[in-house]
């Protein structure tokens, strides 16, 4: 399935306001689901499974799956950068996309685009999921080594949109992640360490 959208290029101010209403129109509705479809879960137990599941991977994931890189209009020479791949821009247009979609028909087209959307993520979520830095702090102890090292690579773009590279070392491994938050950066830098280091 791909979406009949077109998008400014990422750094535009255009689709920013539609950002912002997608990423609550998302936080509500898949909210409301996980509180469908897990019912004893408490608090904790869902806001885990919530922050998962709306993460930028997760997000861009879904992008990509939806085919929604192929409906970016961006620069020719972002499109030789890559930049309709990148996890970033992927996330951010399906925000964008939502925030669209709600505000041309409303709240129920949303639910039902998120529900068919997201049902192969949401159907693997048995257990509360860990955030990936916990994840990879509980593997590093369970083996007796030192803590994760994180640290700031590079940060670039301008103070409204910045751009952190974070890279995370455990047992002579490094992985590294790219957001626009050093947060998001840093999680996203453990999410691809354990994936070396479980793989």
């Amino acid at each position: 399935m791909i979406l009949g959208l077109m998008f400014a290029p990422p750094r535009a101010a255009s689709n920013e306001r539609l950002e912002f209403i997608g990423d609550r129109v998302l936080g509500l509705l898949i909210a409301e689901w996980l509180s469908e479809r897990f019912p004893d879960d408490q608090e904790g137990g869902l806001g885990r499974r919530l922050g998962h599941l709306v993460s930028q991977p997760v997000l861009a994931e879904v992008a990509e799956r939806i085919g929604l890189g192929a409906a970016l209009d961006v620069a020719p020479g972002e499109v030789r950068a890559g930049v309709k791949r990148q996890a970033t821009v992927l996330a951010d247009a399906l925000e964008a996309a939502l925030g669209a979609m709600f505000l041309d028909a409303g709240l129920e087209p949303a639910r039902r685009f998120i529900r068919r959307a997201f049902a192969e993520v949401m159907e693997t979520q048995a257990a509360p999921p860990k955030d990936p830095k916990t994840g990879l702090q509980e593997w590093a102890q369970g083996r007796g080594l030192p803590l994760p090292r994180y640290l700031v690579a590079s940060r670039a773009g301008p103070s409204h949109a910045p751009v952190f590279v974070v890279t995370v070392t455990v047992a002579g491994r490094t992985g590294s992640g790219t957001a626009g938050s050093k947060r998001s950066a840093e999680q996203l830098a453990a999410c691809d360490l354990l994936g070396q280091l479980t793989a």
